[in-house]
């Protein structure tokens, strides 16, 4: 299990020493890459007008920003199904609002001088600019969250798991921002002594005013998503350089002592700390003997502590009036809490056990609630929830847990997970992962017994889906950082790739085409490839019965793709659900596609052939 630091010294010690010096050239090295290159204009732009101080107001701000969006924002707002969209587009609008600001001289001196007058309450300056020199920065901050990259994306979503930012992850962010905030003011200072120059020789305010219509059309951009198209030209016409330019940290970030000490933040599971401590009650065996299952060995169910409410949650289902429920009020049942999310294959399989559980036994008092903890951000939306909820014919209550405040309140760590809480709201047994289902049953049996269902129904005969017993090809990420497998590395930004000549080893992985490539930003698993015109395909040879992948189509614009099994259009017979004659693929929502689906498992290659304006995120097996 993953070690909890619960001491506020160990920040001082090498593990956090190593993040935090990381974090500080991690955000140096960002400065310099296409990631920042669209604020650049507005950043010279305000850093060149008013007071001497202005260009530190607008770093401040900037590094302000963008730790909050790092330790706090990032997990508040995905939780309203927002994500980074509502920050960037209010830092679009204060953008706007000082350009128009600067293109009339006097409106600036009038919305200046009360802010100047809060400077009395900060650092002392000669000149003017310092507070709305803040405004500005914070703006620029909120935009360019995204560049903090995989490090940063852990550490917002160990803070969403843990319920907010804790002091250490707090020191990793601001050690990031104090790096790019440095290269920042270097700019600034740089971008303020040039403009200067030009300003001797220019009459009026014509300086102002071209800086002004600059921030506009930087805001403008920002609207229409211009500044991300910049970067990725910029990635793709720009390959020729040194990979350092784009990518300097990518040797940091990825390194095992990193990525293990950011494991280290996250908190071990409170149950499995309490169960290593707890009897179980004697009379339980007893009780398993007379309802338990034949054949099955009933676990020992201990008293592991109490059960926290739902905590943070948006939108129930299937509940009366979709109101929501609390364990206070349904003291008397025995409560199963079943943490999924519905592009996730192991819960997908699932599904149909919790599902025959809950028919079974809910006259007798078992209550299922299924907390949907989403993986990628798309997850987040309750229209894509309530339709999962009904491609899986569930029909216990179910609850969105967009910020993760139930998954913290359990110290949950799974996708799946399940928690059995007996009458008094007492938790007495969990289950991580695939499997158990008869056991997990036996012990649904005892603790109804104990809640005084003393004639219970026959056992359930519903059953989960069982993985092929020679499935031999994991989970595999389509993203920069996590592509293991690859026979070329996945870069961000637009690269053209080239599949191998010959065949691919078992579970070894190949790109065709050109590609654009997301690193992860809304959280550890959030990175994805698309397509950049021409065809573009992924190919790789794989041992299971089953093949799906992660698929989102842009706007929801039905697009077209094709699946091949061994370089054939794949036949009917093995086709997956979500395939049509001719192995066409239509991708429309976002969600998971089955796309093979074979009598038996076995060992071939498959390669599915994707359009521009579709994303690819996560193959899984079965």
């Amino acid at each position: 299990m993953i070690m909890v630091l619960s001491q506020p010294t160990i920040i001082m010690e090498g593990v956090m020493l190593l993040l935090l010096l990381f974090a500080l050239l991690a955000g140096a090295g960002t400065a310099i890459t296409p990631c920042v290159l669209p604020i650049l204009p507005a950043l010279l732009s305000s850093a060149a007008t008013g007071g001497r101080r202005r260009p530190v107001g607008i770093v401040l701000g900037l590094s302000l920003a963008f730790t909050a969006a790092i330790t706090v924002a990032a997990a508040a707002v995905s939780g309203i199904g927002g994500g980074s969209t509502a920050l960037r587009d209010l830092a679009v609008v204060i953008l706007i609002c000082f350009g128009l600001a600067m293109l009339a001289p006097s409106l600036a001196q009038r919305i200046q001088a009360p802010l100047s007058r809060l400077a009395r309450f900060g650092p002392r300056t000669r000149g003017d600019g310092f507070v709305s020199g803040i405004g500005v920065g914070a703006a620029l901050g909120f935009v360019c969250a995204p560049c903090a990259g995989p490090i940063l994306a852990a550490v917002t979503a160990v803070s969403a798991s843990r319920g907010g930012p804790s002091l250490d992850i707090l020191l990793v962010g601001l050690c990031f921002s104090a790096g790019l905030g440095g290269m920042m003011l270097l700019y600034g200072f740089g971008g303020r002594v040039l403009l200067g120059r030009i300003r001797r020789v220019a009459a009026g305010h014509r300086v102002e005013r071209a800086l002004g219509v600059v921030l506009i059309l930087t805001g403008v951009a920002m609207a229409f998503n211009l500044d991300a198209r910049l970067s990725s030209f910029i990635a793709h016409h720009q390959r020729s350089l040194p990979g350092f330019l784009f990518d300097p940290t990518q040797s940091l970030e990825n390194s095992a002592a990193v990525q293990t000490r950011l494991d280290r933040l996250r908190p071990n599971s409170r149950y499995v700390t309490a169960s290593t401590h707890a009897s179980a009650p004697a009379g339980d065996q007893a009780i398993a003997a007379r309802v338990g299952l034949a054949g099955v060995r009933t676990p020992a169910l201990k008293d592991l502590g109490p059960a926290p409410n739902f905590t943070d949650t948006q939108e129930w289902f299937n509940t009366p009036g979709d109101r929501p429920l609390s364990l206070p009020h349904l003291r008397g049942h025995v409560v199963l809490v079943d943490f999924w999310t519905y592009t996730c294959i192991n819960c997908i399989r699932t599904l149909p056990f919790i599902e025959g559980l809950y028919r079974t036994y809910r006259r007798d008092g078992l209550v299922v609630v299924g907390v949907e903890t989403p993986e990628f951000t798309f997850e987040q939306d309750a229209a894509n929830v309530a339709q999962a909820i009904r491609s899986d014919h569930l029909t216990y209550p179910v609850v969105q847990d967009n910020r993760y405040g139930t998954w913290n309140a359990y110290s949950n760590q799974y996708w799946p997970a399940d928690y059995l809480i007996d009458a008094r709201g007492q938790v007495r047994h969990y289950q991580f992962g695939e499997g158990g289902y008869r056991q997990e049953e036996a012990a649904v049996r005892v603790l109804l017994y104990e809640a005084g269902h003393h004639h219970l129904p026959a056992p359930t005969t519903a059953h989960a889906v069982v993985p092929s017993p020679a499935l031999a090809t994991p989970e595999t990420y389509l993203n920069p950082a996590r592509d293991q497998g690859f026979a070329q590395p996945i870069r961000s930004g637009v690269h053209p790739y080239r599949a191998p000549g010959g065949s691919l080893a078992l579970n070894e992985w190949a790109l065709q085409g050109r590609w654009l490539a997301s690193q992860p930003s809304d959280g550890i698993h959030e990175g994805f490839i698309t397509p950049v015109g021409g065809e573009s395909s992924i190919s790789g040879t794989v041992q299971a019965q089953d093949v799906y992948l992660v698929l989102v189509s842009d706007g929801n614009v039905p697009r077209r793709g094709r699946v091949l099994v061994d370089g054939r259009p794949v036949p009917r017979a093995e086709a997956g659900s979500a395939v049509g004659p001719g192995g066409d693929l239509t991708v429309t929502a976002q969600t998971l596609y089955n796309l093979v689906r074979l009598p038996r498992d076995g060992r071939f290659r498959i390669t599915v052939e994707l359009p521009p304006g579709v994303r690819a995120y996560d193959f899984t097996f079965g």
